[in-house]
């Protein structure tokens, strides 16, 4: 086990809260970069034995001083921020200036499955930039590719789903490769303890592949009605941002092999299509 602390960025985000939570169980000690240590999420941290730290993925002082003494950081940025994918490259930019000026062990970036491709897409492209930056830099790094995360399968909610619509820019018989958090927190915890195995890797994630047919199919049979799926085309995606990652999705798509990547890592419980709704959609039975 490692000794130091394992630093999560962003720790009560969706992506941070996964990773904390599989270091947790694993037995790591982990730090906790939030914005806000007097929050109900980082007090919930903090209660669960987490260094609970205040900073910002803007402000390289604070990152450099949650980063000392570690043996590696999560990080991840986000284009949903004043200033877009400009301030998301500044974001990662950051961060990795701290990493340097920390001489960090070890850190594992969450990018984006194809970020790395010439997508075109605005949102994978400001992390294909992050990633060059820390390609070609002093700092020891395993980038992580998560396809489109399970719990954002609906373009409309829940709601949306219980009464019966899966609204989706995709068509129907265009397969989607998805990934549960939960997948993605263990495969990242996998990483952080044991990055001897994965330094200077790029590893796209995905969980299971399913067409918005097979998709609708699936949740009819854990909530025991109807679920239809409902195309939406792109022109009603109001977000530019979005409609572009939608556009990529219902064309060339990622091309993470997913068979191959579970029977890479079979440590990994790999959490299914059908898993999810049941897990998801469990209070509505």
């Amino acid at each position: 086990m490692i000794d130091n602390p394992i630093l999560v960025l962003a720790a009560t985000g969706g992506q941070g809260r996964a990773v904390t939570d599989a270091l947790l169980d694993r037995g790591a000690g982990v730090r906790a970069l939030v914005q806000n240590p007097d929050d109900e999420a980082a007090r919930r941290l903090a209660d669960r034995g987490v260094e609970v730290v205040a900073g910002s993925l803007s402000d390289q002082a604070s990152l450099a001083a949650a980063m000392q003494g570690v043996a590696g950081v999560f990080a991840y940025t986000t284009p949903f921020v004043d200033g877009g994918v400009e301030a998301e490259v500044a974001q990662g930019q950051t961060i990795l200036a701290a990493a340097g000026e920390q001489r960090v062990p070890h850190l594992v970036f969450s990018s984006l499955a194809n970020a790395d491709q010439g997508t075109g897409v605005p949102i994978f492209e400001s992390k294909a930039r992050i990633e060059a930056q820390l390609v070609s830099g002093d700092v020891p790094y395993t980038i992580l590719g998560p396809t489109s995360f399970l719990d954002m399968v609906n373009l409309g909610s829940a709601q949306r789903i219980l009464s019966g619509a899966l609204d989706m820019p995709l068509h129907s018989d265009k397969p989607l490769k998805q990934l549960a958090r939960t997948d993605h927190g263990a495969f990242a915890a996998g990483v952080l303890l044991n990055p001897t195995r994965y330094v200077g890797q790029r590893i796209n994630l995905a969980s299971d592949e399913n067409t918005p047919t097979q998709m609708a199919a699936t949740l009819s049979a854990t909530l025991g009605t109807e679920v239809r799926h409902e195309y939406i085309p792109l022109t009603q995606v109001e977000n530019s941002d979005v409609r572009s990652i939608w556009a990529f999705l219902d064309g060339p798509g990622y091309t993470v092999d997913v068979p191959a990547l579970h029977a890479a890592h079979p440590e990994i419980a790999w959490t299914s299509f059908a898993d999810w709704t049941r897990s998801a959609f469990s209070a509505a039975d």
